[in-house]
C-alpha cells in the first residue's frame, strides 16, 4: 500500500505553514493537521500570529497611530481636520479583514504547492505515527517518515486574576473590544502588555501597567529601555515598576485588583483588567505519554541545534522550543527542518541574530548582545549611538526622540549588538542582522552609503560613533 504522506506537520502557524511548504517544493508529500478555528468556528491556518497575535495587532496598531496622529499632529503640518472621531466597529471590521485575507491566503499557498491541509488535532504517538481526530469525524493514525511539531504556545494565566472572556481577558480578549474601555488595567509590562496598552491608550483608554519586575524591559539595553520608559510615560501609558499583584476581584462593574509596591499594599480599580504576563509552549494533548518526548521544565520541547527532539525523525520548532517565541524564529526553524529531512543536511538557526521589535511608537528593535550583557560577560566593546533627533528625514517628520546603537567588540570591531528606537526601527533593524549574518565590523557599516535623507543614515552615524568620527554630533570619546 502507497504511503499516504512522507512528513505530517502538527500545527498550521508561521512555524508549520512554512515547514509545510518548504516540504512540499522539496518534493516530499507533505500534509499539515491544524485544530484553529476562527471566531466563526472556521478551520483558519495562521496559528495564534495571523489569528489572534501578529497581525490583528499591528492592524490596531496602525490604525489607532494615525488616529492619535490626527489628534495630536497634524496641526502642526497646517493640516485642519475638523470634527474626529472613532468607529471602533469599522476598525475592528478592517483588522478582520486583514486577518481573513492572510489566512485564506495561507490555504492557496497549499493548494499551490500541494500540502495537504487536515483541520482538527493531532497527537503523536509512538515512533513518528500521527494521530489525526477531524473537528468532525473519527480519529485516524497517520504513518509518515517524519513529524514536525509547531503547536505554537498559548497566553500564560494566573490564578491571582482568573480570565472571565469578560472583564479579564488575556491578549486576545483585548484585541476585540468592541467599545473603549474608560479605565485599562495591564497585568505584564512586555511586548504584549505595551502593544495593547499603546493601542487603547491613543483610543482614549487610561492605561495602567502592572509589571513585577523592578526593571523595565530588561532584555532590552538599558539606554533604549530608560527612553523608551520616558517616552511612554509622556503618552500616557502609567507604567509601574515592581508592582507583584496580590489578587483581584470582580465588584460593581469594575475589576479591583491589589499589588504589593515599594513595600505597600495598594489598589487599583479598572473597567477591563488584560493579563499579559507571557506565554507558554502549547504541548498539552500534543504528544502520548508512550511516545516518550523529553520536555523541558516549562514544559517545552528538548531539541537540538538542528531542531531534532530525542525521537528519530520527529522535530520541534517556533514556540514549542528555545529561543524567543517569535514568528520569523519559527518560520526559519520550519524551513531549516524541512530542508534536513529532504537533504540529510543539518543546519540550524542563529539564534544570537534573530531580531526582537516592540511595535509601540517609537518602535523598539534590536538584534545580539546589550550593552549590559557585554558588561557582566567582560567582553571588551566599544559602543557608538546617535540621536534620531539630529537626523535630516526625523526631523523633516517631527521626531524628537530616538536613537541608533551600535556595539562592536573592541579588538577584532565585530558588531555584537545593535539596537534602534524610532520609527520604522522594525525595518531598520534588517540592515544589522544582515551584516552580523556576514560578521561585520562596525567599520563596514561605516563604509556602507546610505540613502539621504533616510532615518537609517542614524544607525550609519552610530556605526562611525564606535570610532569617535560621527559626522553629525559632537563625538565623545
Amino acid at each position: 500500500m502507497e504511503q499516504e504522506y512522507e512528513v505530517v506537520v502538527i500545527g498550521g502557524g508561521p512555524g508549520g505553514y512554512v515547514a509545510a511548504i518548504r516540504c512540499a517544493q522539496l518534493g516530499l508529500k507533505t500534509a499539515c493537521i491544524d485544530a484553529w478555528r476562527n471566531a466563526q468556528g472556521r478551520p483558519a491556518l495562521g496559528g495564534t500570529c495571523l489569528n489572534v497575535g501578529c497581525i490583528p495587532s499591528k492592524a490596531l496598531l496602525h490604525s489607532s497611530e494615525l488616529y492619535h496622529q490626527a489628534s495630536t499632529a497634524f496641526s502642526a503640518h497646517g493640516i485642519q481636520t475638523g470634527g474626529l472621531g472613532i468607529d471602533l466597529a469599522v476598525m475592528q471590521a478592517r483588522k478582520d479583514k486583514v486577518v481573513e485575507q492572510l489566512t485564506g491566503g495561507i490555504e492557496g499557498l497549499f493548494k499551490a504547492n500541494g500540502v495537504t491541509w487536515l483541520p482538527g488535532h493531532g497527537r503523536l504517538l509512538e515512533g513518528t505515527r500521527v494521530e489525526f481526530t477531524p473537528h468532525e469525524g473519527e480519529p485516524r493514525t497517520l504513518t509518515p517518515d517524519h513529524v514536525i511539531l509547531a503547536s505554537g504556545s498559548r497566553p500564560l494565566e494566573i490564578g491571582l486574576a482568573p480570565l472571565d472572556g469578560g472583564r479579564i481577558v488575556d491578549s486576545t480578549g483585548a484585541l476585540g473590544f468592541r467599545e473603549v474601555p474608560r479605565r485599562l488595567g495591564i497585568i505584564g509590562a512586555g511586548i504584549i502588555g505595551l502593544e495593547l496598552g499603546s493601542v487603547w491608550n491613543r483610543l482614549g483608554s487610561q492605561v495602567v501597567l502592572l509589571e513585577a519586575q523592578e526593571q523595565f524591559l530588561p532584555m532590552v539595553d538599558g539606554e533604549v529601555g530608560r527612553q523608551a520608559l520616558k517616552i511612554l510615560g509622556q503618552q500616557g501609558l502609567d507604567i509601574r515598576l515592581g508592582a507583584r499583584v496580590l489578587g483581584s476581584e470582580l465588584a460593581d462593574g469594575e475589576v479591583r485588583v491589589s499589588y504589593q509596591q515599594e513595600g505597600e499594599e495598594r489598589s487599583l480599580a479598572v473597567d477591563r483588567l488584560v493579563v499579559a504576563v507571557g506565554r507558554r509552549a502549547n504541548t498539552e494533548g500534543l504528544v502520548a505519554e508512550e511516545a516518550g518526548l523529553v520536555l523541558d521544565e516549562r514544559g517545552g520541547v528538548v531539541v537540538d541545534d538542528c531542531c531534532a527532539t530525542n525521537i528519530p525523525q520527529v522535530y520541534a520548532v517556533g514556540d514549542l522550543v528555545r529561543g524567543p517565541m517569535l514568528a520569523h524564529k519559527a518560520s526559519e526553524e520550519g524551513m531549516a527542518v524541512a530542508e534536513c529531512i529532504a537533504t540529510g543536511k543539518p543546519h540550524g538557526v542563529r539564534l544570537d541574530t534573530v531580531p526582537s521589535v516592540i511595535y509601540t511608537e517609537p518602535e523598539i528593535a534590536w538584534v545580539g548582545a546589550t550593552e549590559q550583557q557585554l558588561k557582566s560577560l567582560g567582553t571588551p566593546y566599544r559602543a557608538g549611538s546617535f540621536p534620531l533627533a539630529a537626523n535630516g528625514r526625523a526631523l523633516a517628520m517631527q521626531v524628537k526622540h530616538g536613537l541608533a546603537k551600535v556595539l562592536a567588540h573592541a579588538e577584532t570591531d565585530e558588531i555584537l549588538g545593535v539596537h534602534v528606537l524610532g520609527p520604522g526601527a522594525s525595518e531598520i533593524i534588517a540592515e544589522a542582522v544582515l551584516a552580523m549574518e556576514f560578521a561585520a565590523s562596525s567599520e563596514d557599516l561605516a563604509r556602507t552609503i546610505h540613502a539621504h535623507p533616510t532615518l537609517a543614515e542614524a544607525l550609519h552615524e552610530a556605526a562611525l560613533a564606535v570610532d569617535g568620527r560621527a559626522i553629525h554630533r559632537v563625538n565623545r570619546r
